[in-house]
């Protein structure tokens, strides 16, 4: 795939009615995104652009039909972009304001043991992987690496006790430096948590190799490093890990290619587009691979006015790529948790942000948007500010519209919060405390339009909540707090 990032499409499952159902067949999802390095050309307008509206269920409030008019002339192709004075590269990564007490609030120290709750209820004590979705033994490496996050981040808030973690550690990294891997190479794109054996999406007992994520690895490389930065005691493990994996087939010529097996026969995709595929190539250049073109943003990014605010989004969309190019929040909030804003520009990440902030000032509904689980069909959807020339874009990855289930992210805005710490994200902040309590955990999300929990439970959401509070503890990038050292 080019870009259907992590464990996203293992993601389209959901409990419903109390049974697990897969939502989504790997036919149609495993499809092959042609070469995209020729940049299209990006038509302009002086004016907003105003969108056909998107079709809404009946049973929606009247409300409804008044967001979807402004978000559909909210918007201008003639972005304004970032300059190059502010785009040239930050040496000191960044900090936020108001972190780094050394510990948390008593409100803050309680949302980090709910979200601690879903990896007690979820963990796999004989393999130490951790359920990507509440009460399904099935995981991808995107989620592994959310799982280590948080167990990491438990230990650092003394929820878990240094045993406790010394032993789910230790299991954890031993089984990825053992487990079985596609074609003998790379971690396949899922497996089943329980028993390890490699599986298709939705599936835990039938055997099936079906590629590699090239991003799902890259944010695992990053969690690798910081491991074996932080423990010593660790580090010989997290090195085996990758001495297992054969990642020179990461990467080519400067950029990072996954793997999908279509039809029986495997394809080799050039993967990610601007967020998450700069992101994922930061974790495999702490390793010590090139991967120069999947890190070089500038030759990609272009821009659009959303409720006046330049937004930079990637020119390689779906008509010329055959891929999304979605713009969410959360690779840049993990970039800017995890490496202080190193592999993506900061400006970047204050535009996406305040194009929400001035959303909800324009809606009066509170935005936190990125890619999650649902609790009902279509069980996963893209919850964008900008995909394939649409804006405020709710869609699932063959591009079905579901406008009215876009939801507030709960890991969204804690991340947004402790990186930023201004009025919006406290609003952001004390929504998700005061509605999003779950038993096993944080529910993923709020329905703005349906007014209602999204009540879907995962390892991602749940992570990026801890490792976001722990940021919010060190007041450091987690890869600095750590001190990571790149491979020469």
């Amino acid at each position: 795939m080019d870009f259907e990032p992590p464990s996203k499409r293992l993601s389209l499952l959901a409990i419903v009615g109390g049974v697990l159902t897969a939502a989504i067949a790997i036919a149609g999802l495993e499809t092959l995104s042609r070469n995209s390095r020729q940049a299209p050309q990006v038509v302009t307008s002086p004016k907003p652009i105003v969108k056909p509206l998107p079709s809404l269920p009946p049973g929606l409030p009247p409300e409804a039909t008044e967001i979807a008019k402004l978000d559909s002339k909210s918007w201008s192709l003639q972005g304004t972009p970032v300059s190059q004075q502010q785009l040239q590269a930050v040496k000191t990564p960044y900090v936020a304001a108001g972190t780094g007490a050394g510990s948390l609030t008593p409100e803050e120290q309680a949302i980090a043991q709910t979200a601690w709750k879903y990896f007690e209820a979820n963990w796999n004590e004989k393999t130490g992987l951790v359920n990507a979705v509440d009460g399904f033994a099935s995981i991808t490496m995107w989620d592994q690496a959310a799982a280590l996050a948080a167990l990491v981040s438990a230990k650092e808030l003394g929820i878990v006790a240094e045993t406790e973690f010394n032993a789910k550690m230790s299991v954890s990294l031993k089984t990825l430096a053992t487990m079985p891997l596609y074609k003998g190479e790379l971690p396949n794109k899922v497996y089943n948590a329980k028993t390890l054996l490699p599986v298709g999406y939705g599936q835990l007992d039938k055997r099936q190799e079906i590629g590699w994520s090239a991003l799902d690895i890259g944010r695992m490389a990053i969690w690798l490093k910081i491991i074996g930065a932080k423990y010593p005691e660790f580090q010989e493990q997290t090195e085996a890990v990758w001495k297992h994996w054969k990642v020179d087939r990461l990467t080519k010529d400067g950029d990072m290619y996954g793997t999908a097996v279509v039809k029986g026969k495997e394809q080799v995709n050039q993967e990610g587009r601007l967020g998450y595929e700069n992101y994922a190539a930061f974790g495999l250049k702490l390793w010590g691979m090139k991967v120069d073109k999947a890190l070089d943003y500038q030759s990609k990014v272009a821009y659009v006015n959303l409720y006046g605010q330049g937004v930079p989004y990637d020119r390689r969309d779906y008509s010329n790529s055959q891929a999304n190019n979605y713009v969410l929040s959360e690779p840049f909030i993990l970039d800017g948790i995890e490496t202080g804003f190193q592999s993506l520009p900061k400006p970047f990440a204050d535009r996406v942000l305040e194009a929400q902030a001035a959303r909800y000032r324009a809606t009066k509904k509170l935005t936190a948007v990125t890619e999650d689980n649902l609790d009902r069909a279509p069980y996963f959807v893209y919850s964008t500010l900008f995909v394939n020339g649409e804006p405020w874009s709710t869609i699932t990855p063959e591009q079905k519209s579901q406008y009215h289930l876009r939801f507030l992210s709960t890991k969204a805005a804690v991340g947004w919060h402790v990186l930023y710490n201004n009025d919006y994200t406290q609003k952001l902040f004390d929504f998700v405390n005061t509605n999003m309590k779950a038993e096993k955990g944080w529910y993923n999300g709020f329905y703005e339009l349906l007014n209602e929990p999204n009540a879907a439970l995962t390892a991602n959401n749940n992570g990026v909540v801890l490792e976001s509070l722990l940021y919010r503890k060190v007041g450091k990038p987690l890869t600095v707090w750590a001190g990571v050292q790149a491979t020469p």
